[in-house]
């Protein structure tokens, strides 16, 4: 029997490597498209851990523990300008009439001193009533507006605090 190249060609075509080729790009397109779908659903379930980490109950009462310490700390902070500017009107009332420079130099150091320890209380509340403010503003924090407060809150807190105290 005489064999031709037609003959090769169709051994060629039954023959192992054709089937390993067959099933190599199998495979492959098999992958890309798995690949393909897994990546379409990985969006969904990284928005999923998005929504859980933002929106999820623990990370509702945290940011809400977060602007109850602010909105305390801020008051505080609002208080302690007060009680210095009460010292400081109290020390203006028992000088009244005297320059400052005939005060004892201890009434003197005091006053310098009150007046750092003010100014340093009104930089770090300007700060911190910056940081409120923005963090209000997130849409993703917006369950701390009046009306969207869970259950059992009294009092609603402030929707931003008076930023930049300059007196």
């Amino acid at each position: 029997m005489k064999q031709g190249w037609s003959d090769y060609e169709q051994a060629a075509e039954k023959g192992p490597l054709n089937f390993a080729f067959k099933v190599f790009f199998g495979v492959l397109a098999f992958s890309l498209v798995v690949s393909l779908i897994g990546y379409g659903l990985g969006w969904f379930g990284e928005a999923a851990k998005v929504t859980q980490d933002e929106f999820g109950p623990k990370a509702m009462l945290s940011k809400y523990e977060w602007f109850k310490n602010v909105s305390a700390e801020l008051e505080k902070k609002q208080a302690d300008i007060a009680v210095y500017g009460s010292r400081i009107k109290s020390q203006n009332e028992a000088y009244e009439g005297v320059s400052r420079k005939d005060w004892p130099r201890d009434e003197r150091e005091q006053r310098s001193i009150w007046e750092s320890e003010v100014a340093g209380v009104k930089a770090s509340y300007n700060s911190l009533a910056a940081e409120y403010n923005a963090q209000m503003a997130k849409f993703n924090w917006r369950f701390a507006n009046v009306g969207e407060l869970p259950q059992g809150a009294d009092i609603p807190l402030p929707r931003e605090f008076k930023t930049y105290i300059n007196e």
